[in-house]
């Protein structure tokens, strides 16, 4: 019975010992498109007899270490061809692969694009993508796909109001959004103050919103990251599409310089209403136009390198005596350089700037302000096993703030001209992210940013008494400008204020089974860059400030769980978050705060803090004819700021009361429910058929409460800080695809999509405002809407 015993110790130690020290090796490569050659993001590779796998980068690479054996490998990314590639792994591999569209037949079950769901394994978490198709699918206004405007589909995230710029994301300002394209800033997102985002969607390739459990890698903003890559362009063959809608059309070519070596990508949009306008003896213009451009060259197996850069500018005047110019321009170069199997690198230089013109020839002067960026990153992935990825870089971005230029554009104006003071600061920061599957239903994602900012020397700086740039008046209980006591020229060479913030990252996912799991996560955010504006959605006249001696940074703690599972083998899907979102250190305005050409707008501003928690919830259905989701956000958006500690004063205490008593107050983005309904349907090949739905909480406002007379001036009084509501917010949009049959074998494709925006003409209050009625002498509110029933058509392209 001993020896027995032995004898099995024996070979069960052997047998441990065999499968521990049994070699490893690795599989990596590029998975591209083979029409075209584009890397293609989030494609699987999945390894069914260890039930692993891994998925491609932003830049379509994959690492995978296994050990030494026979394996079946399964390519797929939904919307491709699958393929099955059998290995015999002895030594590493290198395998690229070539994925083929799917050619569907209609009676065939038909799914949506595989990147848009949430793999319930993962930890990744608050996390939404979009693909380019779905977005050109969903109804806007005047027919012009936007990738903005879809995301407002999805649960959590909102806007102001129609033809309002920017997005808010459960619950932030739009100025806590870091918007990348291509890895460079984007500080604008609108053309038309609005009315269209800045996106071309035939030059995008991956657009995804990151809403919280954001990674190491990304810092700078508190609510959000929405990251965006163009397309790297057609290496094998030439390549034209476009459209022509009702207002803007669109053109983008790109095709190869060297085969399957080097691409290039050229896209422009422009919009032409405004050349109708004299037809009807109207002086005024309003138009946009912008520009993308990108070239990638493989140089080796190795080593890529890419060139990309946008650039947009609108315009809109009246009678030329108001001109105003403004837009965003981009470069980014980033070379990929591949270590090893499994060590992977991108190198990027980016310049990003935000310029903003104002002409007033009445009056005789131009006004230029804007910001300007130059960034440096560096980022590895280290794949060291197919249990354990590390992640680590780092990143320095300079900035040039210029708040304001005033310059006569007459000599006979009488307009001196002057230079607000133009503020620079340096934002530095290192990461580390790992990725790691504990067991085999824990997986874990943990890292660390490290941030530090410096807000350089100026030409002059203005000092106040007890360091307060901004006053209490204990007999009138408000906040007043001070002034300032001395003016001092630190110079450039001078370190005004130096931030430093450790910022951790934590999120989990515990699988139930293969179709259930459970997510967690805690995310530390730093924003050292503020949006000065006091309207509910920014507009092009807003000017961003640097955090340093008198505006702190903005700091966030958010906690998120959440509930995943896929029903039907995957045919749907649902996500369940709950969050919670504490902000120090938010900026808010005394009344009657004057943020334009303010030279020392401390004087206006105070710190205070927010709040936000609410619930989320994503049905999708993915399969079939019939496709869609429905979101439903309950959240809740709260700030406040309560008196700064007393200061005594001739031995008095001057006890602030804050601004609206110290109490919370609904922010203006504050939506208590939020529901959005989209469906497509596949009628035939020749047909289909998209329609949403859009119900929300009407947005908060100040509405006078009472009036008083003064001198026979009739003054309104507001009450406490936005305490009413518009009117709730609803419209339904749909529209109608029709691809000819004619289409089929050829070259040349084009469609027609028939739109029509708000179907039952709601006319969605954008703001009210009271006057007097001049007959009857009674007040009266008067709504403003920007639009009722709004149809269009547009015929796109492509040979």
């Amino acid at each position: 019975m001993k020896k027995k015993l032995l004898l099995l110790s024996i070979g069960f130690l052997c047998s441990f010992f065999i499968l521990h020290s049994q070699q490893k090796f690795t599989i990596s490569g590029t998975v591209r498109e083979a029409v075209s050659n584009e890397t293609l993001i989030g494609v699987t590779i999945a390894i069914q007899d260890l039930r692993t796998g891994t998925t491609t980068n932003e830049y379509g690479f994959y690492s995978i270490t296994l050990p030494q054996g026979e394996y079946n490998l399964i390519i797929s990314y939904l919307g491709f061809q699958d393929i099955n590639q059998s290995v015999s792994l002895n030594s590493d591999l290198k395998l690229d692969f070539n994925l083929q569209e799917a050619t569907e037949q209609l009676d065939e079950v038909v799914v949506t694009e595989d990147v848009e769901r949430m793999d319930v394994r993962k930890p990744q978490m608050s996390v939404n993508t979009l693909a380019v198709q779905t977005i050109k699918k969903i109804p806007v206004v005047l027919g012009e796909a936007d990738v903005i405007k879809s995301l407002l589909l999805l649960p959590g995230v909102t806007s102001a109001g129609e033809a309002s710029s920017g997005f808010n994301v459960r619950g932030g300002a739009a100025d806590q959004n870091l918007i990348l394209l291509d890895e460079a800033i984007i500080f604008n997102s609108s053309h038309l103050f609005g009315f269209f985002s800045v996106f071309n969607p035939d030059a995008i390739k991956d657009v995804k919103l990151f809403k919280g459990g954001i990674p190491s890698r990304y810092g700078g903003r508190v609510s959000s990251v929405l990251e965006i890559f163009q397309k790297e362009g057609n290496s094998k063959e030439l390549k034209v599409n476009g459209g022509i809608g009702a207002v803007a059309s669109r053109l983008l070519v790109e095709g190869p310089i060297s085969k399957d070596r080097t691409a290039f990508l050229a896209g422009g949009r422009a919009s032409y209403a405004h050349l109708f306008l004299p037809l009807f003896d109207i002086d005024n213009r309003a138009y946009f136009y912008d520009l993308n451009t990108k070239i990638s060259h493989r140089i080796n197996d190795r080593n890529s390198i890419f060139l990309s850069g946008y650039f947009g500018r609108d315009l809109f005047s009246i009678d030329d005596s108001f001109v105003n110019i403004y837009g965003n321009a981009v470069g980014n170069f980033r070379w990929n350089h591949l270590f090893s199997d499994k060590l992977f690198s991108n190198l990027s230089l980016i310049y990003s700037d935000y310029f903003y013109g104002l002409e007033l020839d009445f009056v005789g002067f131009e006004w230029d302000s804007g910001i300007q960026n130059f960034n440096l990153k560096y980022d590895l992935k280290h794949y060291l096993n197919d249990k354990l990825q590390i992640n680590y870089g780092l990143n320095n971005v300079y900035y040039v703030f210029n708040p304001g230029e005033i310059k006569p554009n007459s000599e006979d104006s009488g307009i001196v001209a002057d230079q607000l003071t133009k503020k620079y600061a340096n934002e530095a920061a290192a990461y580390i992210d790992i990725e790691q599957k504990v067991t085999k239903n824990l997986s874990v994602n943990y890292g660390l940013r490290v941030s530090q900012f410096n807000r350089l020397g100026q030409d002059e700086l203005f000092v106040y008494e007890n360091d307060q740039a901004v006053i209490f008046d204990p007999f009138q209980l408000v906040y007043r400008e001070a002034t300032p006591i001395d003016t001092i020229n630190p110079g450039r060479s001078t370190n005004l204020s130096t931030f430093f913030n450790f910022e951790p990252r934590v999120s989990a996912a515990y699988t139930l089974n293969d179709n259930n799991s459970i997510k967690a996560s805690y995310t530390r955010l730093a924003q050292y860059l503020h949006l000065l504006s006091n309207t509910s959605s920014p507009t092009p006249l807003d000017v961003w400030a640097p955090s340093g001696p008198f505006i702190e940074p903005q700091l966030l703690d958010q906690y998120a769980l959440g509930y995943f599972k896929n029903f039907e083998g995957g045919a749907y899907t649902l996500e369940l978050e709950g969050f919670y979102k504490d902000i120090q250190n938010r900026i808010d305005y005394i009344d009657g705060a004057d943020l334009i050409a303010n030279d020392a707008i401390e004087q206006v501003i105070l710190n205070g803090e927010a709040r936000a928690y609410g619930l989320e919830l994503l049905l999708r259905k993915n399969e079939g004819r019939f496709q869609g989701w429905l979101a439903y956000t309950l959240s809740r958006s709260e700030q406040r700021t309560p008196g700064r500690e007393p200061v005594i004063d001739n031995g008095r205490s001057n006890q602030e009361t804050g601004i609206n008593f110290g109490e919370w107050y609904p922010t203006p983005f504050d939506k208590t429910h939020d529901i959005a309904l989209f469906g497509n349907y596949e009628l035939n090949k020749k047909w289909s058929f998209n329609a949403n739905f859009i119900y929300q909480t009407g947005q908060p406002t100040n509405f006078p409460v009472g009036q008083f007379e003064f001198e026979e001036l009739v003054v309104p009084f507001f009450g406490l800080r936005n305490q009413t509501r518009l009117p709730d917010y609803h419209r339904l949009d749909i529209s109608a695809t029709l691809t000819p049959k004619k289409n089929r074998n050829r070259s040349f494709q084009s469609e027609w999509v028939f739109s029509v925006y708000n179907v039952y003409n709601r006319m969605n209050a954008a703001s009210i405002n009271f006057r007097q009625n001049q007959d009857t002498g009674r007040n009266e509110a008067v709504r403003t809407a920007i639009f009722g029933v709004v149809p269009a058509i547009t015929y796109n392209f492509k040979f």
